[in-house]
């Protein structure tokens, strides 16, 4: 029977907007001016990187990813918001439903993995540091880079395929984006192919870069407490904005996969959408705030760039 009623919709609607009045164009410019701090700050810690010999490091090499997928996550979901936000109307086409989505779900790997691979540089900058400029060359970050990049673009280009050839039998999703769960919930056909790919990329996109950041985090404690103080100092340095930004990401992917995965209608709609927005918004805040002010090179040539006059 539920076969019987799929069809094939042009559209989704997004039903976790509602009319809030004139304060639309209040919130249209709070999202706005968010957008705008976080295109800045990727792009000015980009441009940094880039530009500055000195910051042609593994570790500064590594973060330049991470800033170029925050502009990219970022850019998947907030254009779309504000159209949104002074629309009357909250239907997005389908078409660009499974772009945004292969957008945010390739985000999400890419964020994870280049985590890890950070981790992975930190360990042997710490744990063989005699050894590091051998172990970590130029071949290797380039390698380490397109992998990352690469692996997100593969486990969603399959996800994307198998979502897309779904029947539906609605196309109401009750968020203020699109996200893949929320379309699978409407499939009528057969889901269990999807929800097995679905259990497998959860596992190696987000169990083993986790459980591989954990590891050598134990490798560095253990390196530190039995080292100098000099080697602790580095360690805490170096480790901390990593330790930060993975505990960041790990909290609001967190809100993202219990509000998917649970029925949260009874908690107020404005938390509802603070949860679901809280990974696409914080992290791309987050990182160029904890890098920028923590890694004293990046601060430095952050401050002779500005205040070069003065």
């Amino acid at each position: 029977m539920r076969m019987m009623n799929s069809t094939q919709f042009s559209y989704f609607r997004l039903a976790a907007y509602f009319d809030v009045g004139l304060f639309r164009y209040v919130c249209f410019m709070v999202v706005l001016a968010l957008y705008a701090v976080i295109v800045a700050a990727n792009v000015l810690l980009i441009v940094v990187i880039c530009v500055n010999r000195s910051l042609h490091e593994p570790m500064y090499m590594f973060l330049c990813s991470l800033f170029v997928n925050e502009l990219y996550g970022s850019v998947s979901v907030f254009p779309l918001i504000l159209v949104q936000i002074l629309s009357d109307v909250h239907t997005v086409s389908t078409f660009f439903s499974y772009i945004q989505i292969y957008v945010l779900h390739c985000y999400l790997a890419v964020e994870y993995v280049n985590l890890a691979v950070m981790s992975y540089d930190r360990y042997l900058a710490i744990c063989y540091p005699l050894q590091y400029s051998t172990r970590m060359s130029s071949k290797k970050i380039a390698a380490l880079i397109a992998l990352t990049w690469v692996y997100g673009v593969l486990i969603c280009t399959v996800m994307i395929s198998l979502s897309s050839s779904l029947q539906l039998c609605g196309n109401i999703i009750y968020k203020v984006y699109c996200d893949n769960y929320s379309v699978v919930k409407l499939a009528c056909s057969d889901t269990s192919i999807i929800n097995m790919y679905g259990l497998f990329i959860s596992f190696t996109t987000l169990g083993c870069p986790l459980v591989f950041i954990f590891f050598t985090y134990m490798k560095i404690l253990a390196v530190c407490f039995s080292g100098s103080k000099r080697t602790r100092q580095k360690a805490v340095s170096t480790c901390t904005p990593h330790l930060a930004s993975v505990l960041n990401f790990s909290f609001g992917a967190s809100f993202e996969l219990i509000q998917s995965r649970f029925n949260m209608s009874s908690l107020p709609i404005m938390l509802r959408i603070f949860a679901s927005l809280y990974w696409l918004t914080a992290q791309p805040l987050f990182n160029p705030l904890v890098y920028g002010l923590n890694l004293s090179k990046i601060r430095i040539l952050c401050k002779s760039l500005f205040f070069a006059d003065v």
